[in-house]
């Protein structure tokens, strides 16, 4: 699939100058921009994530964290600020965490939070709306708080059966070498995952393709409305984290709490990160846990945006 997509590179303009396809090339371009963003930082999850596998001992992690899950939760959301990533690589990682014995609700929580605490975002989103320091202080806030409420309600209601854990293949067996075992993990949880990237960004390229601009700026008045509208906008364009802000910040039709849930509901959902969920997790968690964090993520910014924007 990744293949698929470089190859749109040399043909699109032959295959646009032959039919005329207008509409394939501006699909076209943004595939390729969203797989091109998103391969970078999936490559440094994969890289974190085999590196946990093959060099970090299990006991390092349950010496880090709480035992009890619900203390752990937080600390695992906290612990999001420390990788600059954006969503594609918070997924190898937070598989990688449970195959070293880290309790789910602690890796689901750190994988949301990471793509969307981190400093990269924040000074990013800093820039995209200058001399507005409360919307950096309300994506961080909102951001926190639906990752550590969405490892709290997993800890309540997640099902074993929902979550099909991801096979250990970069762990390192005794009287092996811990170098391939480094090398092998990389290269199953990047060909895996970058699979499912390219297949989420059709998806997210798609839909800027046929939906024209003008029917998003009926929706864009209502205040209520407009904050959901944003919420689905995040999931189908899918931009990523560290540059979803002036994305946002574009959106000068919608409400500042509509422009927060755009960059608080993407980095936890979108169509790439779904695709890949389902990959590493399974389909039945992925549509279950991107649901429920939608929801919760948009409450979050409607009770963080009142108080705060």
């Amino acid at each position: 699939m990744v293949g698929v997509a470089w190859v749109m590179v040399p043909v699109g303009p032959w295959l646009e100058r032959l039919f005329g396809w207008a509409a394939f090339g501006a699909w076209r371009t943004l595939l390729v921009a969203i797989v091109v963003q998103g391969v970078p930082f999936l490559l440094l999850g994969t890289v974190v994530s085999a590196a946990i596998g093959a060099f970090v001992p299990a006991r390092v992690f349950s010496k880090a964290l709480p035992r009890n899950p619900v203390l752990a939760v937080p600390v695992a959301g906290a612990a999001g600020v420390v990788l600059p990533g954006c969503e594609c690589a918070s997924v190898p990682v937070a598989g990688s965490l449970m195959r070293r014995g880290v309790a789910p609700a602690a890796a689901l929580t750190f994988l949301l939070a990471a793509p969307a605490v981190n400093p990269v975002v924040l000074v990013s989103t800093a820039i995209a709306f200058p001399g507005s320091p409360e919307m950096v202080a309300a994506r961080f806030g909102a951001s926190l708080v639906t990752s550590v409420v969405m490892g709290w309600l997993w800890i309540r209601w997640g099902r074993e059966e929902w979550l099909r854990l991801p096979t250990g293949h970069a762990d390192h067996a005794p009287g092996g070498s811990r170098l391939v075992a480094f090398r092998r993990g990389l290269q199953h949880d990047f060909l895996h995952a970058g699979g499912f990237l390219v297949v989420g960004a059709m998806a997210a390229a798609t839909f800027n393709v046929l939906v024209p601009p003008s029917v998003l700026e009926v929706f864009s008045g209502s205040p209520w409305l407009g904050v959901l509208v944003a919420a689905v906008l995040a999931v189908l364009l899918s931009v990523c984290s560290e540059a979803d802000a002036f994305v946002a910040a574009s959106f000068t039709g919608f409400s500042p709490t509509a422009r927060l849930a755009f960059m608080v509901v993407g980095p936890m959902v979108d169509m790439k990160l779904i695709a890949l969920q389902s990959g590493a997790f399974g389909r039945a968690f992925a549509v279950r846990f991107s649901a429920a964090t939608f929801v919760v993520a948009v409450l979050t910014c409607v009770l963080v945006g009142g108080v705060l924007l």
